[in-house]
């Protein structure tokens, strides 16, 4: 068969012990089907949305109820983001603990954390725009958060929000982020980090030198194995659309009350349970920032992986790597779960 263009994504052939999907996990190749997926709703979402404060929750409702699979289009687009994060952080995960991260492919794991980074600021952004009741604490929590950082605390608010009371004017500015300021570095870095991926070569194993297993598999066989894990994302995407609705609330029509069973998303949980042990700068900002920047230096300042141990789980040569991210991961999850 002539190689189509998906094909010739793909390095001619890959090493089968690399290719297994308990090694990948397909996590890369599902999170790239889910920004497709979610490209594609969006735009027909956009058809009906209305970004100003006093039509966007009417607007979300007439989609939801009014429109002929409408309800299914949001549904399919809210999961497809939450199920993003989660297959992005376990992407993250799987390239820590198989040590994939090694130069010449640090540069690669600083895109793919970008790239995770950029989800998340996605996915809170179109949580505010639904502008319904349940998103105003969030909203002044997260952009309060901002303020509070020294010297340029200021700025960074006014250009985030737009100045003002979030909960009354910031939604053209959200709008603005999410379609734009966000989605195009979004765009960029994933084709960088596609770009990347391919220019050294695949999937990250030890040098060839070093091969005990030199079986490969052709790309041909790489693009139906991915095909067939979107059409499994697919139909679990489906039914989750199917049988559990995106949240919708009643309009946010004055500002409401805030009170404590007001929560953040999910994925902001944890910061939101630290927020209750003090200052608001340490711990909604610092801490987070210290987080992702330790995430960040990760193949730069601690020990380097031995060559054979590339592209295998749990090597011992990156233990240190996988000790700190363990305890990362644990603390995070145990923080969302106390406040869940």
């Amino acid at each position: 068969m002539r190689p189509s263009f998906f094909h010739h994504l793909h390095p001619p052939a890959i090493p089968a012990a690399q290719a297994r999907w308990r090694h990948t996990l397909g996590a890369g190749g599902t999170a790239v089907f889910l920004m497709l997926l979610l490209g594609v709703t969006g735009i027909l979402e956009m058809f009906y949305y209305v970004p100003n404060p006093e039509e966007a929750a009417l607007s979300v409702q007439t989609l939801t109820y009014h429109v002929p699979f409408g309800g299914f289009i949001r549904n399919l687009h809210y999961w497809s983001a939450q199920l993003l994060l989660i297959v992005s952080a376990v992407h993250l995960l799987r390239v820590i603990f198989t040590a994939a991260y090694k130069y010449p492919r640090r540069f690669n794991y600083l895109l793919g954390l970008g790239l995770f980074v950029l989800a998340v600021m996605l996915d809170f952004t179109g949580y505010i725009l639904r502008w319904d009741q349940g998103i105003c604490w969030p909203l002044t929590t997260g952009t309060n958060l901002i303020k509070t950082i020294p010297l340029i605390g200021g700025f960074l608010f006014r250009l985030a929000v737009g100045g003002g009371d979030a909960c009354q004017t910031a939604l053209t500015r959200f709008y603005t982020w999410h379609i734009f300021a966000l989605t195009l570095p979004v765009v960029v870095l994933g084709v960088w980090h596609a770009f990347r991926v391919r220019r050294d070569g695949g999937i990250a194993t030890p040098p060839a030198r070093l091969f005990l297993d030199r079986t490969r598999i052709p790309r041909d066989e790489l693009v139906r194995r991915e095909a067939a894990a979107m059409f499994i994302v697919g139909i679990l995407l489906i039914l989750l659309s199917v049988f559990f609705p995106a949240p919708i609330a009643p309009a946010m029509i004055d500002k409401p009350s805030l009170n404590a069973e007001t929560r953040a998303p999910w994925f902001f949980l944890w910061v939101q349970q630290m927020l209750k042990w003090g200052d608001p700068f340490i711990f909604g900002v610092l801490i987070p920032l210290g987080i992702l920047t330790l995430l960040a230096l990760i193949p730069y300042i601690f020990p380097q992986p031995a060559d054979s141990d590339i592209g295998r789980w749990f090597p011992k040569s990156n233990r240190l790597a996988q000790v700190v991210v363990t305890v990362i991961a644990i603390f995070v999850i145990i923080l969302t779960l106390i406040n869940t």
